[in-house]
């Protein structure tokens, strides 16, 4: 296949792009560099089946030759990108999801999105699954990007009814490992950062809310199999087992043999205190479910930012 990646630069972009590559496949990559970073694809330049070019997906995209798929990364995904980047945020969910439809519709090209547990905003239901329509606010600061993917299932949804266009829409949850940026604001980048420079681990609330991480690999495969499967709904992919954000503020600590303590701060407005995928879906279509446990997740990650801080890189 010869696939565009939007966001090929970003964290999850650039796993994605290595593992079409590691498929056989060709890549054109597509990205801006707002969030993404050149060091992510750094490995591919060399690589004859891959192409990149710096591009703002918002304007029109134009990708010469055949085309067998659009998967649609780009976008703002931390709290500290999107709240710092509320218009680009916007514009990337709205007339970014458009122009990759659009490209995706000239080519007679599948089309997969990736869309956020965000979407479930808040969650009134837990664990949640794809058929709960959230509890999301639209004039909160979180609600930039929560809207943002909103809006792209929706445009994506109205794409395959009304052109008749083959999409996936893959809902992430939280997701950890090489790639992130040290100062990105997600807690597990957040925790192993601080915990490497001996500062104190910094705890929002009181640490009671949940999260569920899923190593990235496992994440990947999970996207991989949903573009080649049959099925144009929402589909969770994420890990169910849950965390508070104190047992895992712990194993970091432990981990790391950190000394620096924890501090805690307020909770940020509209901050979801519980967050779990229900996974029943992607079980049961895709045969997938995360194999990589948190524990040795988080080791791979710490040796990762062990490097980068060391270096003193990483934004």
């Amino acid at each position: 296949m010869r696939v565009v990646i939007t966001g090929a630069a970003g964290f999850l972009g650039s796993h994605l792009a290595d593992r079409f590559l590691n498929e056989g496949h060709q890549v054109v990559g597509l990205d801006n560099f707002i969030t993404g970073s050149p060091d992510n694809i750094s490995h591919l330049l060399g690589n004859e089946r891959f192409s990149f070019y710096r591009y703002d997906v918002t304007e029109f995209i134009y990708v010469a030759g055949d085309l067998d798929g659009v998967l649609h990364f780009a976008s703002p995904a931390s709290p500290v990108d999107y709240l710092n980047l509320p218009i680009q945020t916007l514009k990337v969910g709205s007339l970014g999801t458009h122009k990759a439809l659009g490209l995706a519709k000239a080519k007679a090209a599948r089309f997969l999105l990736a869309s956020t547990s965000e979407v479930y905003g808040d969650p009134a239901i837990h664990p949640q699954p794809e058929s709960y329509w959230g509890n999301v606010n639209p004039v909160g600061p979180r609600g930039v990007y929560d809207e943002a993917k909103r809006f792209a299932e929706a445009l994506t949804m109205a794409y395959h009814r009304y052109h008749g266009v083959d999409t996936r829409i893959v809902r992430i949850f939280n997701t950890y490992g090489p790639r992130m940026r040290a100062h990105d604001g997600r807690v597990v980048s957040n925790f192993i950062v601080q915990a490497l420079q001996g500062e104190p681990l910094t705890v929002y609330g009181d640490g009671s809310q949940t999260r569920s991480f899923c190593y990235v690999d496992d994440l990947i495969e999970g996207i991989y199999r949903l573009f080649d499967a049959d099925y144009s709904d929402p589909v969770n992919i994420g890990n169910p087992a849950e965390l508070t954000v104190s047992q895992l503020a712990d194993l970091v600590v432990e981990l790391t043999g950190s000394s620096g303590g924890v501090v805690y701060e307020p909770l940020p407005e509209d901050d979801p205190k519980v967050r779990q995928p229900d996974i029943a879906l992607a079980r049961d279509l895709l045969g997938w479910e995360p194999r990589v446990e948190v524990g040795e997740g988080l080791r791979r990650t710490i040796e990762y930012f062990s490097r980068i801080v060391e270096g003193g890189s990483g934004k």
